[in-house]
């Protein structure tokens, strides 16, 4: 069984930054993609940024070059850097999982972005 925990969300200006962290419990073996996803009100979960076992990364047309994402293997962890952050990127931030062919979410992190 895995289980993720997501922290850094805030409250931040636009063109800002904030690091997002995921921390995962359990076993990591089988995790084929790890990832972030989002969701603002109203709207539905949007993938944001995904990377898989090979390294490769993928991110939404509305980050790529703002956001990127990391992962330190030996300590379980994924991280989500967010730079020039911009209104539109208020949302919930889902730490993601996709191992043995199950999804795996947590709790998530709220992030607003405002002045």
């Amino acid at each position: 069984q895995v289980q993720l925990v997501e922290s850094g969300g805030g409250l931040v200006q636009p063109g800002g930054s904030l690091r997002l962290t995921c921390v995962v419990s359990g076993s990591i073996l089988g995790i084929d993609v790890m990832g972030w996803y989002r969701q603002a009100p109203g709207k539905q979960r949007e993938m944001v940024t995904i990377i898989n076992s090979k390294d490769e990364k993928t991110y939404a047309a509305s980050v790529k070059g703002r956001f990127t994402i990391s992962r330190d293997s030996a300590k379980k962890t994924m991280y989500l850097q967010m730079n020039s952050l911009k209104p539109e990127d208020t949302a919930v931030y889902y730490c993601n999982v996709l191992r043995l062919g199950f999804d795996v979410y947590g709790k998530g992190t709220l992030v607003t972005v405002s002045s």
